[in-house]
């Protein structure tokens, strides 16, 4: 791991509040009792290539894309069509073995890391074709998984559960058997009415009373609600459309994630206007890996629009009151302004994350706290570990 080396390693325990595990081959059918193990989530050939595939030739994911730019001589991809290409046994192992993950923290100065998953979506929205038992018992084995990684991590590896949103009293049950295994948060889709429930009935938006038992549950038990960028089915793509036809697929990839970070703002917004922060004012809600640049002038362009189209509706805080309140967001690619940004959003509200080992990730890490030197040593404690640590109960002693 020679590039693996900190220019100047910070005197914090460090939180990287954004990264995600390359789920191994067996992760299911390991764990599938048998009359599952044919139809679990499982690498084989299609079509001639090897591709994930459930419920027995149902394509997810890429291929079988291990979702890392990191090689196993610790050097990084910087080309899509390269990111594409690979393979499993081609990428670093820090990317799924967790021995491995924590002596690539150390090497980083990392003291801990919240990960979310690849194969079932960044919110769990994959696979939402299949028969509901199949698709509970994939997230229980996945969260089974995830719960024993962050065991073998010595709890400095955390990853967010996924959930059966798609059945409330399932996703409640599950929610409450992932605080057991001792897992610290939601990995949320933030478009399920894009899906159907379990009956076959269109799933309401996140704006709607059916959503009320997840929220209380969450709020009682401490549970973060995480959503990760592209946590839905429509935006789940690593080139997606938003792109121009006549563009290169590889300037598509680059375009892809300042759109999908600005379009984290949509949920951030919708749930401000849904009017539930009224009602669950201790809910804590995090926009993963979108940046934290666009955050104040989303804020100040709603509280304009609210006084100017919206004033009969009223609310208990304005917009950026319920920002700093209940919700976080992370930077890792920031360093224009950063300083002006992280105190305009405020620094109670506002994490570090590197996002590895996916493309776009912050490796090697380097001077993490000398970037953020303009703030005061509270204000960095704050934004490089404590609020993390606050946010994911993370202990750090």
């Amino acid at each position: 791991m020679s590039t693996m080396t900190l220019e100047a390693r910070s005197t914090l325990r460090i939180i990287d509040a954004d990264t995600h595990y390359t789920e191994p081959h067996d992760l299911w059918t390991s764990r599938a009792p048998a009359s599952l193990r044919a139809r679990v989530p499982q690498v084989k050939v299609h079509n001639g290539e090897k591709a994930w595939v459930i419920d027995g030739d149902k394509l997810i994911g890429f291929g079988a894309n291990p979702a890392s730019v990191i090689m196993k001589d610790g050097s990084k991809l910087n080309s899509m069509h390269s990111f594409l290409a690979t393979q499993i046994e081609d990428v670093h192992p820090s990317s799924y073995d967790m021995k491995a993950r924590v002596a690539m923290m150390d090497s980083q100065g990392i003291y801990a890391q919240v990960a979310y998953p690849n194969i079932m979506g960044f919110g769990g929205s994959r696979a939402s074709d299949i028969d509901p038992q199949l698709r509970l018992a994939t997230i229980q084995m996945y969260n089974d998984a995830v719960a024993e990684a962050q065991a073998e991590s010595g709890d400095r590896f955390f990853p967010m559960c996924i959930i059966p949103w798609w059945d409330m009293k399932a996703a409640l049950a599950e929610i409450e058997r992932a605080a057991e295994l001792g897992l610290r948060g939601i990995a949320m889709g933030s478009d399920p009415h894009e899906q159907r429930a379990s009956n076959g009935d269109q799933l309401p938006d996140l704006g709607d009373p059916h959503w009320n038992p997840l929220w209380e549950i969450c709020e009682s038990l401490n549970f973060p609600i995480n959503f990760h960028v592209g946590a839905n089915d429509s935006s789940m793509l690593w080139i997606g459309d938003l792109g121009w036809p006549s563009m290169a697929d590889n300037l598509k990839a680059a375009l892809q994630q300042p759109m999908l970070s600005m379009q984290n703002g949509r949920v951030v917004g919708n749930i401000i206007c849904s009017g539930l922060l009224d009602r669950y004012t201790k809910l804590t809600f995090v926009s993963v890996e979108s940046g934290i640049g666009w955050i104040p002038f989303l804020l100040e362009c709603m509280e304009f629009q609210f006084h100017e189209t919206a004033s009969e509706f009223k609310f208990d805080l304005t917009p950026a009151e319920y920002f700093r309140r209940n919700f976080l967001g992370s930077f890792w690619l920031e360093n224009r302004n950063l300083a002006n940004d992280i105190r305009a959003v405020g620094v109670d509200s506002v994490m570090f994350q590197t996002d590895f080992p996916h493309p776009t990730c912050l490796y090697p890490v380097g001077d993490v706290e000398g970037r953020v030197s303009e703030l005061t040593a509270e204000e960095r404690a704050k934004v490089l570990s404590l609020n993390a640590a606050r946010v994911y109960n993370i202990p750090l002693s």
